[in-house]
């Protein structure tokens, strides 16, 4: 199989014959990122994610990935479990490394290490950690992609693939200088990751007063185009996107341009989508925007029949691309 997710189909045929629990509100399924567990007065959000593109920041990184995706389901990270396995040559101080940025992530996020395991093997070439969140909601705040409606409006907050933008950055820079992008441009670009950064926590507790939403999902593996995809497959909807209408930083265009990248199917941690009452759009927006994020409608959930759909620039109308394998690990891929 080719590096990146499995295809849906497949993943689909994989979970269908799950065993089922009356307490599980929002079980394992295409486009769904954590379940939701009911507990009493509360809902726990329980979700599960590796760190494999890169071994930089790896422990921070599965913090904010595992955030994200309590967050999509209106819930705040409690606590976070670590699988943390290195190569034989690895030494302390980068096990140091990873464990101290645990910490510090826990604590941008408001969670706490609550414990995972440890090993050296030489089934991996670099450090990975696989993190798990475990979050809080109650049953009145919880937003599964599948509660998106045919004709609700589609809103994009943040820029896309600031995450794939600053990756790209970080591993392929030679590549980037070859095909001419400024050094000021690839250190800029780098910089992406924490500046406006991965975490869509602030702009999903925003989104949670919002008048009229349904619905979350963060666009992550696959970007924003895979992203728009599983959130409208959740649901058995379609969807319409349009391209003019997507807020891309302007780094990510140029860094994009160089490669010869979509920036929809970059990386895309740090950008939200949201499925929201056509009719609440506009006041959804506004609050949006008045509290400091960039936010804009971007096309809209369909029906059934009518697929995914992707509205180019001119006007014509092709199926929505589905970015199975992300367009950073096609690139670094080619690479090796």
């Amino acid at each position: 199989m080719r590096t990146g997710k499995l295809p849906p189909e497949l993943l689909t045929r994989l979970l269908r014959d799950l065993p089922r629990d009356e307490r599980l509100l929002v079980r394992p399924g295409l486009g769904r990122d954590a379940a939701a567990v009911a507990a009493g007065d509360h809902v726990l959000i329980l979700t599960a994610d590796p760190v494999t593109f890169t071994a930089e920041r790896a422990g921070w990184y599965a913090v904010h990935l595992s955030a994200n995706d309590v967050a999509c389901l209106g819930g705040e990270p409690r606590w976070f479990l670590a699988t943390v396995i290195a190569p034989p040559d690895t030494d302390e101080a980068a096990l140091a490394e990873v464990v101290a940025d645990i910490s510090a992530a826990c604590i941008e996020v408001g969670a706490v290490p609550a414990g995972g395991h440890t090993e050296v093997s030489e089934a991996v070439a670099q450090i990975v950690v696989a993190g798990a969140m475990v979050g809080e909601t109650t049953r009145e705040r919880l937003f599964p992609s599948e509660a998106a409606c045919t004709g609700d409006a589609l809103l994009q907050v943040g820029p896309i693939a600031v995450e794939g933008t600053a990756l790209l950055a970080r591993e392929a820079a030679p590549r980037l200088a070859a095909a001419g992008v400024p050094r000021a441009s690839i250190v800029a670009a780098a910089a992406l990751l924490f500046d406006p950064g991965i975490s869509v926590l602030p702009m999903a507790r925003a989104l949670w007063r919002l008048p009229g939403l349904r619905a979350l999902h963060d666009p992550t593996e696959g970007g924003l185009a895979s992203g728009a995809w599983e959130l409208a497959a959740a649901a058995g909807l379609g969807v319409i996107v349009e391209r003019a209408a997507l807020l891309i930083h302007p780094l990510t265009r140029e860094v994009s341009a160089a490669l010869r990248l979509d920036p929809a199917g970059l990386l895309a941690s740090g950008s939200l989508l949201a499925s929201v009452d056509a009719a609440q759009a506009g006041a959804a927006l506004a609050q949006l925007r008045a509290a400091g994020f960039a936010a804009r409608r971007i096309g809209r959930v369909g029906s059934p029949d009518g697929g995914a759909i992707l509205v180019e620039e001119d006007g014509t109308t092709a199926p929505l691309p589905r970015f199975d394998r992300d367009e950073v690990a096609r690139l670094l891929a080619d690479r090796r």
